[in-house]
């Protein structure tokens, strides 16, 4: 399931926010957009999933154009786990991730034995199998995200957008989320605030500043020291990890260069 976007600019409250948008993102792939805070990853993303309509352009999917496609077609292909888990009401866990089935079922249709079964896997997938009947209002904001990436699954759906799926979430979740994601082998699309997760689990990823993209390719080739110093505004140290193999990045302060570092007077221990 192949996505496009095809000269895409979208505006809010008339002010630009993305500006000529191509992206692909071809079946299978995991496909990083990154940049600062305010550089437009969610607008973009927003655009793709339909939650607010591009002033021009085309996003397809499949070769057809997502905003042709009824709003059930599209949830039956595209799953989304936005950063927005705040305003939810008091349902439990269970029936939060039964709502992704939704799509698959005619209007006042009731639970079938798969429902119950594909949810059960979701839970058992993020770690919250024992939470299913708990509010969700009395969860984590971390707890929170888990459930909707749960929702998700439930979907089925063959292309997935993460909005910041990290965000709130411990290191140890944050890699079992990450894993679990890689190993679905559907099209993925996420914006990605962390950037040695970006280069470790990407195929390919999409820099993004003040709207507009400034490069991409794979980790190796667009997350390079002068990228992030003229995008991030930070100096780096960028080096092969020996045991993954992947770029991993060490963020420099002014304190932290060397010439600083030289200069500073010895601790008195």
């Amino acid at each position: 399931m192949q996505i496009n976007v095809e000269g895409v600019s979208s505006s809010i409250q008339e002010k630009r926010i993305i500006s000529d948008i191509y992206l692909q993102a071809k079946s299978g792939r995991f496909v990083g957009i990154v940049g600062p805070n305010g550089s437009g990853k969610s607008t973009l993303l927003k655009s793709i999933y339909r939650f607010h309509k591009p002033d021009c352009g085309v996003i397809t999917l499949e070769d057809n154009d997502i905003y042709k496609l009824s709003a059930k077609t599209t949830s039956q292909k595209m799953a989304v786990v936005s950063q927005e888990t705040n305003n939810l009401f008091d349902f439990s866990v269970r029936e939060i991730v039964l709502m992704g089935r939704a799509p698959h079922k005619k209007m006042w249709a009731t639970d079938t034995v798969d429902d119950e079964r594909i949810t059960v896997e979701a839970l058992q997938k993020v770690g919250l199998i024992d939470y299913g009947e708990r509010s969700i209002t009395t969860l984590s904001g971390g707890e929170k995200q888990r459930v909707m990436v749960a929702r998700a699954l439930a979907q089925q759906a063959e292309v997935l957008i993460l909005d910041e799926p990290t965000n709130h979430l411990d290191i140890h979740h944050q890699l079992q989320l990450m894993d679990l994601v890689k190993t679905l082998n559907i099209t993925v699309i996420a914006a990605l605030h962390d950037l040695n997760i970006a280069s470790s689990y990407c195929d390919q990823i999409y820099v993004m500043n003040e709207g507009e993209i400034v490069t991409s390719g794979t980790p190796e080739e667009v997350l390079t020291e002068s990228t992030l110093q003229e995008v991030f505004r930070v100096n780096t140290n960028i080096i092969k990890h020996p045991i993954t193999g992947k770029i991993h990045i060490t963020f420099l302060s002014d304190a932290m260069q060397p010439s600083n570092l030289d200069e500073r007077e010895p601790l008195n221990v």
